[in-house]
């Protein structure tokens, strides 16, 4: 009988042990088991949330099948040491998504990715539009920023933010690479402040889309510059008469070629009717383009053409300028353009 009653509780623990494994045994099986999910859902996860949170709002999205299976996430959670590693953000969960796979990614932060691209020179009043298209981000924006503002950049976004965040990040990466570049700049420039060498950059990026050009061309608003010659930039003519409401259906942002009739139009922004720089920026200069007005290419052009490849030709002389503007204008017509 003591051999009996000695045995009990050595029976009782080895119960409870076999029973405990095959506890995990098959809470690990549901973990890694196919989920009931059916097609591909967005699942958000908070800032601060918990584990427990997360296992009730996985639930409560189809991404697991039953509270049992609930406390198997927690537990799960708990056991690896990942409950406090599972990172807010927006997740992409597909049809029949694990449990397991599901903890990878939070504890990853394999979180979706949404962007947006602003390419360079675009005015304010474009990127307003631009991202008045962009989907997941809410509000308006209530007032178009001043030109040069807003670095182009591709920026990452949340479903949360709102288009005005977007903007305040495009102003704070702006001052960001002014402030890095400036302190950098080139001794002896002809301008005397960061907004100017905006004013400057925002016509150098209009005026060429190569990127090996930027300081080529530079070097030569500068030396014009420092001579008093107009600068004679048709982007800052065709600024003034769109005031950077740019309409381009593929015929350009005049919805034609501009004319010569248009260089006579009495504004500021005018650089054929008035030397110097105009008062403000007509886009938003990429950082190369800004980089290249603070440290352009030493040289002695005074013109530049386009060359009909994409590029420019450059001259020192109004003699040479004009003949290059002779094989442009050929070119041109030639082509039909």
């Amino acid at each position: 009988m003591r051999n009996l009653l000695l045995s009990i509780p050595v029976f009782l623990v080895t119960a409870a042990l076999v029973g405990g494994v095959a506890a995990f045994m098959w809470g690990w099986v549901r973990f890694h088991q196919p989920g009931p999910l059916k097609e591909v859902v967005t699942f958000d996860v908070g800032t601060g949330q918990g584990v427990n949170i997360i296992a009730e709002h996985l639930l409560y999205q189809g991404a697991i099948a039953n509270t049992e299976d609930t406390l198997i996430f927690r537990a799960a959670a708990r056991l690896s040491g990942r409950q406090g590693e599972l990172k807010a953000g927006e997740y992409e969960l597909t049809p029949a998504i694990t449990m397991a796979a599901i903890m990878d990614k939070m504890s990853r932060g394999d979180v979706i990715e949404r962007r947006f691209v602003v390419p360079e020179g675009l005015t304010s009043w474009q990127i307003v539009g631009l991202l008045s298209k962009v989907e997941g981000l809410s509000g308006d924006i209530k007032v178009v920023p001043a030109e040069g503002v807003l670095l182009p950049e591709t920026y990452q976004y949340e479903r949360t933010d709102t288009r005005q965040d977007q903007i305040d990040h495009m102003k704070d990466a702006m001052k960001k690479v002014m402030d890095e570049l400036w302190p950098q700049r080139a001794g002896g420039l002809p301008f005397d402040t960061p907004e100017q060498a905006l004013t400057l950059a925002s016509i150098v990026e209009k005026e060429t889309g190569v990127a090996a050009e930027r300081t080529r061309i530079a070097g030569v608003f500068i030396n014009r510059l420092r001579q008093g010659i107009p600068l004679q930039s048709d982007p800052t003519v065709i600024y003034a008469l769109t005031k950077g409401h740019i309409q381009n259906a593929g015929m350009g942002p005049l919805g034609r070629r501009l004319l010569k009739d248009d260089l006579e139009i009495d504004s500021p922004y005018n650089t054929y009717k008035n030397a110097g720089l105009p008062p403000g920026p007509i886009a938003n200069p990429g950082r190369d383009s800004i980089a290249a007005v603070l440290n352009p290419e030493a040289n002695d052009y005074l013109y530049f053409v386009a060359d009909g490849t994409g590029g420019h030709v450059f001259a020192r002389t109004l003699e040479e300028h004009n003949d290059n503007v002779a094989s442009w204008k050929k070119i041109r017509k030639e082509s039909g353009r």
